[in-house]
Parts: structure tokens; sequence; C-alpha cells
């Protein structure tokens, strides 16, 4: 019997290929939220920048990535789709074009992914937006200005948006969601 490739499926088999790779993430997150949580990544990669990936099983509506698109090309400078070959025809029709797509295959002993096209840089990319994937915290680590600690994250995110360059931006929020992860790790309870 096959087994249905569902979104936990596909994941299980992406985080395992992620980790394998030649030019491996320095790290990877889960279920990392962005735009002030109005969508949520399923698996970001970070390397140098932040790469989303967003996977649509066979259960999963493929149409939901037109709405969670619009905030993931806004938040990430890279996006790829993981997809299956049912959904891969929908999947070029509503993915924009600079979104990569990989297709799982069941492969009965495990799933395999097929590369359909490579992301590209989203045009779409907005500073202050991806600044909203941080924490307050975070964001006054990119501040110096006096009093910043007291101003809302929104204003934060504008004056960093302001003072950065779209790359050099892209560059620090990987590594503060690096040490976000690192931080978060320390304090998690020993699974011995």
């Amino acid at each position: 019997m096959k087994l249905e490739l569902n979104d936990a499926r596909i994941r299980e088999a992406l985080l395992r290929k992620l980790l394998r790779q030649k030019a491996r993430p320095r790290a990877v997150l889960e279920e990392l939220h962005v735009h002030n949580g109005r969508a949520i990544a399923d698996v970001v990669t970070l390397h140098t920048e932040a790469h989303c990936y967003e996977i649509k099983g066979e259960t999963d509506r493929i149409e939901r990535i037109v709405a969670q698109g619009a905030y993931y090309n806004t938040a990430f400078r890279r996006i790829t789709l993981v997809t299956t070959e049912c959904k891969l025809r929908r999947a070029r029709r509503l993915a924009p074009r600079f979104w990569g797509i990989m297709v799982a295959v069941d492969e009965g002993e495990g799933v395999r992914f097929r590369h359909i096209r490579a992301a590209q840089l989203s045009p779409k990319f907005e500073k202050q937006t991806a600044t909203m994937t941080l924490w307050k915290s975070e964001m006054l680590e990119l501040v110096s200005a006096a009093g910043s600690e007291k101003k809302p994250r929104r204003l934060l995110a504008e004056l960093i948006a302001e003072t950065r360059r779209e790359l050099a931006l892209s560059m620090s929020i990987c590594d503060l969601l690096l040490g976000r992860r690192e931080r978060v790790q320390a304090f998690a309870p020993s699974t011995m």
C-alpha cells in the first residue's frame, strides 16, 4: 500500500535532503512566522541569506500559495515550492516565475525530489517587511539610535529599512535568526 505524500512525509524527507546537500545550510528552521504572523513558512534554510520552502502535499490546497506568496515574496529573497506530481501543473500556473519548484516523488522506499526550476531573487522583496520577521530584541541589534528600545517594532523596521541595503539586511536577518535558533536550543530541555 502506497502512503500518501502529505506535508509531514515531504517535510521529513526535505529536511534530510537539505541537511545532506553539498552546500549545507548553517541551520534549518521550521514554522517561522513572517509578516507579523500573517504567514508561517514551513521550512527556512539559513545560508548567508534565508531561503523559504513552502510545502504543498497531495492533501493540501495548492491555491493557498497565492495568499501565502504575497507574504513570502516580500519577506524572503528566495522561495521554493515543494509539491507533488499531481499538483505540478497548477503549481506552475500559480507560483510566481521567480519561485523555485521541486516535486516530491514517492519511490516506495522513500521520497526523492526532482528539481523543476531554481529559485530566483524575488523582485517583490521589501526590506521593512523582511525586518518584521525579527523579534524586537533582534531589531534593536540593528539600530544604534538612542531611545530605540521605546519604539514599536513597526517603527524600528522602518528605521532599519531606511539605513540598510537589501543584501546586507537580508544577511543580517539570517544571522539574527541563526542566533535566535541557538538561544532557543540553549534553553530547550534536554531529550536525554
